[in-house]
């Protein structure tokens, strides 16, 4: 199911990817022998954690093996799915359509797409592209295929983390452009900043040459194409996968921007795509939290697609 009859329904295939020829620095060795503790105490087959600045990539560490009961190991090198934290990138990508002055933040979405807006609650055309990136939209959390169109009316202002919310998003820059969110992305987010990364399930199917999707339990789920991602329909808000190394590019690149540093975009963008909303307390794409070791204010999200799980801490006041 694409966007645009995931959008009929409420009333991409993937692209190729290589691998980074430089790699990764090497990493403390406590941190490498601390990562293995947690991996036997808590029993997933693998774990990688890394540290990055506003020049990226500063250590990295992995240990287990990409798949349970396995005996390939992981390495620096291997591609992580890295679920909602693709929310980020697309609030990001929208970023550079309001730069360019061919959207704003307050468009709404009867301005925007009114085809797909003729079926839906009436109040749907009136929800706005920063409303759509702050979960403030009133959209149901994810799509239910049983449900009729229209049959949740929104009620915009109020917060509710929605992925539908960020399918959404996505298609707009479908509409702005012509042409799919994931070939938008890597021309307009990706290229820029020199990352390498893929849309959807990891590795080749059926083999384990990428770490594999597992279940709650730790066990190696029996295969790893697409039943094991979520759907394409939800790229915007959760397909992106990459090293550790290219995606620290993209993080990197939030604390250029939010430090005022030359970055992919303008610095007041970066104050809103980092702005939380005072209600929700949820910025574009980026959860919000204060932590004594940050000296303040982080950015942070989870992304998962129920069989890999990943975590990032921004601390712009100290810049990693």
């Amino acid at each position: 199911m694409n966007r645009r009859h995931f959008l009929t329904s409420l009333g991409g295939g993937m692209l190729s990817i290589s691998r980074s020829s430089a790699a990764p620095p090497a990493a403390p060795a406590d941190l490498t022998k601390q990562l293995e503790t947690l991996r036997q105490k808590h029993q997933v087959p693998a774990l990688t954690a890394s540290r990055f600045g506003v020049e990226g990539l500063l250590f990295q560490s992995v240990t287990g093996f990409r798949k349970a009961g396995g005996t390939t190991p992981v390495t620096p090198d291997d591609f992580w799915h890295y679920g909602s934290m693709t929310k980020a990138m697309t609030a990001t990508l929208l970023a550079t359509y309001v730069q360019e002055g061919r959207l704003q933040w307050d468009d709404p979405l009867g301005k925007l797409i009114p085809e797909s807006c003729r079926k839906a609650h009436p109040r749907t055309k009136d929800i706005t592209v920063l409303q759509l990136l702050q979960h403030r939209s009133g959209l149901r959390a994810n799509l239910r295929l049983a449900a009729p169109p229209g049959a949740d009316p929104p009620a915009a202002g109020s917060y509710l983390y929605s992925n539908v919310g960020y399918a959404i998003a996505g298609h707009i820059a479908e509409k702005l452009d012509g042409r799919p969110w994931e070939a938008l992305l890597e021309k307009r987010v990706f290229q820029p900043l020199k990352i390498t990364a893929g849309q959807g399930p990891v590795g080749t199917e059926g083999k384990d040459d990428q770490p594999w999707p597992h279940d709650e339990k730790g066990s190696a789920l029996p295969a790893n194409g697409p039943a094991s991602d979520n759907p394409p329909s939800l790229g915007p808000a959760g397909r992106v996968h990459a090293s550790l190394q290219n995606y620290a590019r993209f993080a990197a690149d939030q604390l250029r921007g939010a430090a005022g540093q030359p970055a992919l975009l303008k610095p007041a963008l970066y104050q809103i795509l980092h702005g939380p909303d005072p209600v929700s307390h949820y910025a574009c794409g980026w959860g919000i939290a204060d932590r004594p070791w940050a000296d303040g204010r982080c950015l942070t999200h989870t992304g998962s697609n129920n069989a890999n799980f990943s975590a990032v801490w921004l601390a712009p006041e100290k810049a990693f």
